[in-house]
């Protein structure tokens, strides 16, 4: 849900007080070290560290990672991890990320110079997943603790953790649950360790006991911050996104490069047209050219007036917008077969700037290569001479241009930059067509077109076409081809349930992008009981992913039973009831959406080449990238970039784009920003033994990429 910013927002003097930290020094001297911004990742080749990695690629943050089990990897001594520059002192990176509290043999001097490190400049270290032991602050589970499995467990931000890295989040962290059969997490519950100077951040109930134990907190001592999580995860997980967020901002101060939000856009395709149904006896759906079995009853799905109603209601109640990528032939057929009238295009009309608008082509062609239909499933047609028949570029550039005129004559405000194809068709299509029509990219030059949409369950990958840049949308399991649930229903028993069972068998050739069900849903309940909950958790997925890729669904869906608006309701209530209001939901548009994507690859190509460099030295943050590529960052709220303010607030801190135009990003944080000055106080001991933790990696649950019939 977007929801405004509260103004009683964590401040970043809260957190300050909450870690216990100095303050930041107004000016810094020649003996104030450099900290340069960037993480060290020290994996064993588990899932948690490589969750943390996934979450730092994402954002966008820079990395080194060292892998405990390659051969010839570097080794981890006082050289490796600081230096001196121009006579200043050095830190090569802002934090550690270990495995778990000391993932080397005993005596190691790789863990002696990783202690002595961080206690020299106040560098954290993140225990990525450990044992509960008193080495990392905590009692042994067998006193009073448990071990083992914590599915559907509701865990919760203590007090601490609220004032401190996780208030971005409204207190519930609901552990997933996904199978009754597949345990999907493990950890350890257990209390501070008597004496220890350990701050729970994230707890959950002690089973049989009226107590909570930890799952991740901090634990201070030797000089050295710790923050112990001791649940294991993998990267998709709810769970770990919920907490990725904080645990950046605990081990980075809330002063690093790359940035994270929580987005979600909604694509409603084929508005004004109807789209045709699917027919429960035939197994297909007429109209659709691989329906073969035969014509089937004309019964086509459109929107009504009433249904405009209910979706401007429903977005004033969600405070959400909808993206309607439309088809205007649809409306002037509808005028031609109805003497003139068309209630919902008068409607929609009326009601157009409640909406953003997208070209879907005039009349939904198919714009790649001429359909020979004449097999099932269809081919390209091929000239006398054997080479693919394309549409000419004539016919695409027509398709483009009529959609804006009729547009225009409506008043629709239409961006005359993006366009959606009908079927994403022009671009590549396997198996049948594995080439761009080359006729497209010439209509997008001739039409200005700069944001193109593709389908991110075929082309994930952000390409230029031409002119234009796509923009991976994500397809809904929620059909275009039903308005009813019932319908939905028969048609998702057809494509996941085994041939045995009456299905198809799509399940059971498609073993790697589909999922068979284990028997037929009810035509009554299934839609509400098993698909809504379903496609609800993939969305939310990719919503709290950092993933600002739309999804798309169609106007059927809109109509009817207005079959979409459980899954998005059931997305936005989850995400309300997670997030406190100083995080809401980002709904960008088309445009908005393609340039974060362009953006972030051209920052990660910069990254990945070592073509930029960061560091703080007190209270000054430099960032240095090639000319032209904006950078990304998130500082703490009343961050400078020269004398103006340092971009939008979010989640409690600031973030957002910079681009250098050549020369050197200055950065002035607060003077109540976290402090990275050296804290030395003469203690540098040697790290506790090594016990290794039992680890129990979780079950591979990931997203379903999903079957979905495309239209």
């Amino acid at each position: 849900m977007k929801r405004t910013i509260r103004t009683t927002a964590l401040t970043v003097g809260a957190l300050i007080a909450s870690l216990g930290l100095p303050a930041g020094a107004a000016h810094a001297d020649a003996t104030t070290p450099r900290i340069d911004l960037r993480v060290l990742v020290v994996s064993d080749g588990g899932p948690s560290t490589d969750a943390i990695a996934a979450e730092l690629d994402a954002a966008g943050t820079p990395y080194t990672e060292v892998d405990l089990e390659q051969s010839g990897r570097p080794v981890i001594d006082a050289g490796f991890l600081a230096d001196t520059v121009d006579g200043r002192p050095r830190a090569k990176f802002q934090a550690v990320v270990l495995p778990n509290d000391n993932p080397f043999p005993a005596n190691s001097a790789e863990m002696a110079a990783l202690a002595s490190y961080e206690q020299t400049y106040a560098i954290p270290q993140v225990d990525a997943y450990t044992y509960a032991r008193p080495e990392a602050g905590l009692q042994y589970p067998v006193y009073g603790g448990y071990s083992g499995t914590v599915d559907g467990v509701q865990a919760q931000v203590t007090a601490a953790g609220k004032a401190g890295p996780f208030g971005y989040l409204d207190a519930a962290v609901p552990f997933e649950d996904n199978s009754p059969t597949v345990g999907e997490s493990y950890a350890y519950l257990s209390t501070p360790a008597a004496g220890a100077d350990f701050t729970p951040y994230v707890d959950a109930p002690i089973p049989g006991k009226s107590t909570r134990g930890s799952l991740v907190g901090e634990y201070r001592h030797d000089g050295r911050r710790e923050l112990v999580v001791t649940f294991v995860y993998n990267q998709y997980q709810q769970q770990f996104r919920l907490l990725a967020r904080g645990i950046v901002e605990w081990m980075t101060g809330g002063v690093h490069l790359g940035a994270s939000r929580n987005y979600f856009a909604v694509h409603v395709d084929d508005v004004f047209a109807a789209d045709d149904r699917w027919d429960t006896e035939l197994n297909c759906t007429p109209g659709d050219i691989d329906c073969a079995q035969g014509e089937g009853v004309p019964n086509p799905i459109r929107m009504t007036p009433s249904d405009v109603d209910y979706a401007t209601a429903w977005e004033s109640r969600r405070n959400f917008t909808l993206d309607l990528a439309f088809n205007g032939v649809g409306s002037v057929e509808q005028r031609e077969e109805n003497n003139g009238v068309d209630q919902l295009a008068d409607k929609l009309i009326a009601d157009r700037d409640r909406f953003r608008w997208i070209n879907h082509t005039y009349t939904h062609a198919f714009l790649g290569c001429r359909q020979d239909t004449s097999v099932v499933p269809w081919k390209c047609a091929a000239n006398t001479g054997g080479s693919t028949e394309w549409v000419s570029r004539a016919e695409v550039s027509a398709e483009i241009a009529n959609n804006r005129l009729w547009a225009q004559s409506a008043g629709l405000p239409l961006d005359n930059d993006e366009l959606v194809t009908g079927e994403h068709s022009g671009l590549k299509l396997s198996p049948q067509q594995t080439e761009d029509n080359p006729n497209l990219a010439l209509a997008l030059a001739d039409n200005g077109v700069k944001w193109l949409g593709s389908d991110n369950s075929r082309e994930p990958d952000q390409r230029q076409v031409g002119p234009a840049t796509t923009v991976s949308r994500y397809p809904m399991n929620v059909f275009y081809n039903a308005g009813r649930a019932a319908e939905q229903v028969d048609e998702y028993n057809w494509i996941y349930t085994s041939r045995a069972q009456g299905g198809s068998g799509i399940c059971e050739d498609h073993s790697d992008t589909s999922t068979c069900l284990t028997a037929p849903l009810a035509t009554t309940t299934g839609y509400a009981d098993y698909i809504v909950p379903l496609e609800t958790r993939i969305d939310l997925g990719h919503v709290l992913a950092n993933d600002p890729k739309p999804h798309f669904i169609h106007q059927s869906n809109l109509a009817e039973d207005r079959i979409a608006y459980p899954v998005l309701d059931g997305v936005l209530d989850a995400y309300g009831d997670l997030f406190a209001d100083n995080t809401p939901v980002v709904n960008l548009r088309m445009k908005d959406i393609g340039t974060e994507l362009q953006r972030r690859a051209a920052w990660k190509a910069s990254i990945q080449a070592g073509q930029v460099t960061a560091y703080r030295i007190g209270d000054t943050v430099t960032v240095e990238a090639p000319d032209g590529v904006a950078a990304t960052a998130t500082m703490p709220r009343g961050t400078t970039n020269g004398s103006a303010g340092f971009g939008d607030a979010y989640a409690g801190e600031v973030s957002g784009w910079t681009t250098s135009a050549g020369r050197p990003l200055t950065f002035t944080l607060p003077s109540s920003a976290p402090s990275l000055s050296a804290t030395v106080d003469g203690q540098d001991k040697a790290p506790a033994t090594r016990t290794t933790p039992h680890t129990r990696v979780p079950a591979g649950v990931t997203e379903q990429v999903p079957y979905t019939p495309k239209h």
